[in-house]
């Protein structure tokens, strides 16, 4: 659920305002109200976190140089790491710079060979002329006729020396400053000296710690310094006396969760603050703060990934979102041999931890392993392997409406389980949509309701209309079909007349009338959206063809003794790669249909941001 939020205001006395943030972040209740602030501090504390930051970045890359190296660090004992490592820094990207340059010279002059190129200056002060040009083979058939070497010629190019001066028309060859040699020693010169850099930034290794250290009293101090220029100063008198500047005050405003709000008056009237508090107006920028339960909450690992925070005035669909995630994932997997590997990591996973108390993404992938093997028993899908083929009581405990089995057993059985698959997906995509609009029906307490009804008919409508487009003549005569249309027509009354309510049912429809195309596109998108979860059942067919094709190239390798071992490592990439696709399957197709379809039909946006309160929160999370 979304906690509830007061608006709060506090007033302290200017020359206090230091110690009141300070006694503010021991609180650690309220989330101020940002504002475009700037300041000499917060540019400064800024540049010094950029500074940290890249330091913390070079170091990350030396330290996985010394891992491919198997170098141990020792120990820091200088007094300014970040400095220290960002001078190697700028000196190894000089470096870098000057080397990619000399390479780029060298390559320009190699077909020229080794020379000096000095000598064209000293040859030219005893009189004698050479030009050197690097001329197209037209071009020097055109220069037949001037006094020209002849230095090397190639398919696209003609290298000469001129005689006595330049060509018209032709730009002499730049000989540049170094010759070959002399480029060759700066490149080892410069690439020593970058190994060395390298080598020494290693050493810096162990300053990391003291280095993240750094950067966390950085943010801290960022953050105390941006809510200082973010309190504003009011005057206490119209005609300010002599000690006026003992007399002003500032104020700072936030939100509190109405449960802390208690927490923040107690430390107002100690400390001797004006509070005002009251709820958020509808125009303010309210945080969001979800208190969910035990199973809500194991979403969390995978809304702070994705960083998707419903709006303060939206519904909290956490509980459905993690329900129906976890049939997806199921669903896109597809394998109870992937399951039960996952199912085990989780378990594994929750005993190493059980003494520090077990990260909540430990308990998800046991909740989303178990989820994939429930489904591999009801399909018989096992490692990819032929249902057939599998022990009799695995394909006994499946489900035989979309068991594999079945489908193995002839072309009808084959064709009813993948029919009756795609049924299992509009009415799973029914019941997950429909589940939106009760959402927000519940939410619209007025006649605007009606029209989330009406959504709910056009859905169940489109669900056998759907059904009746795909299913074959033993699906057909499915019961209400008839009456579908007319619950689909009566749908489409009441979204039309009551989709725009504000008040006035005229006005609704007139809203209606003239956004006419819109109110048609909204069916064909209802169409979509239940068509959209067919990619259930279509990527989770995707994965088990990539099982099966692993199995098919492995099998004949493990049949020969010398090749065994080969086989192994195949299947063990296979699968391992197959798995890895269906992550990004579940993250891109699972992740959509609860916040792009679903959270349409439940008039969600993701359109807010989380309740961080000023607190000592900022070390915790940079730690």
């Amino acid at each position: 659920m979304i906690v509830p939020m007061n608006k709060v205001s506090l007033v302290v006395m200017d020359k206090e305002k230091d110690s009141a943030l300070e006694a503010l972040r021991d609180l650690g209740v309220l989330h101020i109200e940002h504002k475009s602030v700037q300041s000499d501090g917060i540019t400064r504390l800024t540049e010094q976190k950029i500074r940290a930051e890249n330091a913390l970045a070079l170091l990350r890359q030396a330290e996985d140089a010394a891992k491919k190296q198997k170098e141990k660090g020792g120990s820091y004992g200088g007094a300014d790491p970040v400095a220290e490592i960002l001078a190697l820094g700028e000196a190894q990207k000089n470096l870098k710079e000057g080397i990619l340059s000399l390479g780029r010279e060298r390559a320009r002059l190699e077909k020229w060979g080794d020379f000096d190129p000095a000598a064209f200056a000293e040859l030219a002060e005893k009189g004698v002329a050479l030009v050197p040009y690097e001329l197209t083979p037209r071009a020097y058939e055109a220069a037949a006729d001037a006094p020209l070497i002849v230095l090397a010629k190639d398919k696209g190019s003609v290298r000469v020396v001129s005689v006595g001066g330049e060509l018209d028309g032709e730009t002499p060859f730049a000989v540049g400053e170094k010759s070959l040699s002399d480029i060759d020693r700066a490149l080892a010169r410069g690439r020593a000296e970058l190994a060395a850099s390298d080598k020494k930034l290693r050493e810096l290794l162990p300053a990391k710690a003291a280095v993240e250290e750094t950067r966390k009293k950085i943010l801290e101090q960022l953050e105390f310094e941006t809510a200082r220029a973010e309190m504003e100063k009011l005057e206490a008198y119209e005609e300010a006396p002599a000690d006026f500047s003992s007399r002003t005050v500032s104020w700072i405003s936030g939100f509190v969760p109405e449960e802390k709000l208690g927490v923040l008056k107690r430390g107002a009237a100690e400390h001797g603050w004006a509070l005002l508090a009251d709820e958020p107006s509808p125009d303010d920028q309210v945080p969001t703060l979800l208190k969910n339960g035990k199973f809500a909450s194991l979403l969390n690992p995978l809304t702070d990934f994705l960083e998707v925070v419903p709006g303060y005035n939206e519904v909290d669909i956490s509980p459905f979102f993690l329900f129906f995630f976890c049939i997806f994932f199921g669903m896109i997997f597809g394998d109870a041999g992937y399951g039960a590997l996952l199912f085990l990591a989780g378990i594994v996973s929750l005993v190493k931890t059980a003494k520090k108390g077990p990260p909540v993404m430990c308990k998800l992938l046991v909740l989303l392993g178990f989820s994939n093997l429930l489904w591999g028993v009801l399909t018989c899908s096992w490692f990819g392997i032929d249902a057939v083929k599998l022990p009799e009581f695995l394909q006994k405990i499946s489900l035989p409406l979309i068991s594999n089995v079945s489908a193995a057993a002839s072309e009808r059985g084959k064709s009813l389980v993948q029919q009756n698959l795609m049924i299992f997906c509009f009415s799973l995509a029914l019941i997950h949509l429909s589940i939106g609009h009760i959402l927000a029906i519940i939410k619209n307490r007025s006649l605007r309701a009606l029209a989330g009804v009406g959504n709910i008919c056009m859905l169940a409508g489109m669900y056998f209309i759907v059904i009746s487009l795909i299913a074959s003549n033993a699906y057909r005569q499915i019961p209400l079909y008839m009456a579908a249309v007319y619950v689909f027509a009566a749908g489409f009354v009441l979204n039309f007349i009551f989709g725009n309510y504000e008040g006035s049912v005229g006005r609704s429809v007139r809203e209606s009338c003239v956004n006419i195309i819109s109110v048609i596109l909204g069916i064909a998108n209802i169409f979509s959206d239940i068509m959209s979860y067919i990619r259930l059942w279509a990527v989770g067919l995707a994965g088990a063809a990539i099982a099966s094709t692993v199995n098919s190239l492995a099998g004949p390798l493990l049949g020969h003794f010398v090749l065994f071992f080969a086989g192994g490592i195949l299947l063990v990439f296979g699968h391992g790669l197959n798995i890895v696709l269906n992550v990004l399957s579940v993250l891109v197709h699972g992740v959509r249909l609860n916040t792009l379809e679903f959270s349409g039909h439940a008039g969600l946006t993701w359109s807010g941001f989380a309740y961080k309160p000023f607190s000592k929160r900022v070390i915790k999370e940079a730690e």
